[in-house]
């Protein structure tokens, strides 16, 4: 089948899109990579050498306004998302970003609204690829009633990738580029999302075991801005309680997974190893131990969010990983963490647009 040339530029060439958005947009018949903007002119002319890229930019807002591009892919970090989104869909370009979707849910809230003022735009946040594999698996348990009525779930990302004092300070402990996002609560809230009825109330803490950290960029050591360690308490609308622990501080710690549990059982999905556990009662007794769904090949779900993204722009498809809609749902819930963290109280969901607030004030402690 031949297909209309589309042209995309791309703005910002980290892991990520040198890792996955280049090659597999690279690999799509009638896809044109045209022009690229990087942070620094120098890495700019290395990624455009290195995949063969016609054009280069050392400004983003020159990119966006080029006449001949038909999409853009952003692969910067959370500062830049929306107010490249928003240049973008103002001139009349299909977006394209990397997740997390924006500093806060102000911005999100005004990328989801300049996105359905361009309904012949299509917009797309890059998903989370946890629980990628197995989710129709996942659905499917869930929605045969695999445990029953819902009661409580565990999600929890515990690492020690901070846990060394000397570990320089990153973009994502950086308020000022990250917002309020926080280690992993984003991507892997947005995971659950496609499984469990939404957020309807947060109680939250949070903590910074080490404070500062050197900035690589200067050799100043600096205060961190975003935490490493999150607890989080949950109601959901069906009634579910919820426990989200996350933290880069802890040695042996277990890892990336979500445990759901029912009235009639329990499943979780081990995101390190990839693969389902579950186990359900048997004559109301516990059986003696939880064993491996099978994820079949043909039900696996396969990274094809380059291609998703494209199939949207020619034939109408709609996105389903991610939305906007959906990326707005789980910025407001991570700032409803922060903001709970904050002020010591509760925080409802969906947030009140009076309350969504324009600063970038992560909490540390």
């Amino acid at each position: 089948m031949s297909y209309t040339a589309l042209r995309i530029g791309l703005i910002g060439a980290g892991e990520n899109t040198r890792r996955r958005h280049i090659p597999g947009l690279r690999a799509l018949p009638g896809v044109e990579l045209v022009a690229v903007c990087n942070r620094r002119l120098e890495s700019t002319l290395r990624v455009a050498r290195e995949y063969g890229i016609p054009r280069t930019y050392e400004h983003w807002e020159d990119l966006v306004e080029a006449t001949d591009l038909d999409a853009v892919v952003i692969g910067t970090w959370p500062h830049l998302h929306c107010p490249i989104t928003l240049a973008a869909l103002e001139l009349g370009k299909h977006v394209l970003t990397e997740a997390r979707m924006a500093m806060n849910a102000a911005e999100a809230h005004r990328m989801l609204a300049a996105s359905k003022q361009r309904p012949h735009l299509v917009t797309q946040v890059v998903p989370s690829p946890f629980g990628l594999r197995g989710h129709e698996v996942m659905k499917e348990l869930l929605r045969t009633g695999y445990i029953g009525e819902p009661r409580e779930m565990h999600v929890f990302g515990m690492t020690d990738q901070l846990s060394d004092p000397a570990t320089p300070l990153s973009w994502r402990q950086d308020a000022t580029l990250s917002g309020y996002n926080m280690l992993t609560l984003g991507i892997l809230h947005e995971t659950v999302l496609r499984w469990v009825a939404p957020v309807v109330r947060v109680l939250a803490q949070v903590h910074a075991f080490i404070p500062t950290r050197i900035d690589p960029a200067s050799g100043v050591r600096r205060a961190v801005g975003t935490p490493d360690s999150v607890q989080v308490l949950t109601i959901h609308a069906d009634g579910m309680r919820g426990v989200y622990q996350f933290s880069g501080v802890t040695p042996f710690g277990p890892g990336t997974g979500v445990v759901l549990y029912g009235r009639e059982g329990a499943i979780c999905y081990d995101m390190n190893a990839d693969r389902i556990l579950a186990g359900r009662l048997q004559r109301g007794r516990l059986a003696h131990q939880m064993h491996e769904i099978a994820i079949p090949p043909e039900r696996e779900r396969q990274w094809t969010v380059e291609a998703d993204f494209v199939a949207a722009i020619r034939e109408g498809t709609p996105i389903e990983l991610t939305d906007f809609a959906t990326g707005v749902e789980y910025m407001e819930f991570t700032e409803a963490v922060a903001l709970s963290a904050q002020m010591g109280v509760a925080v409802d969901l969906p947030l009140r647009l009076g309350s969504v607030r324009e600063e970038v004030t992560a909490p540390t402690e």
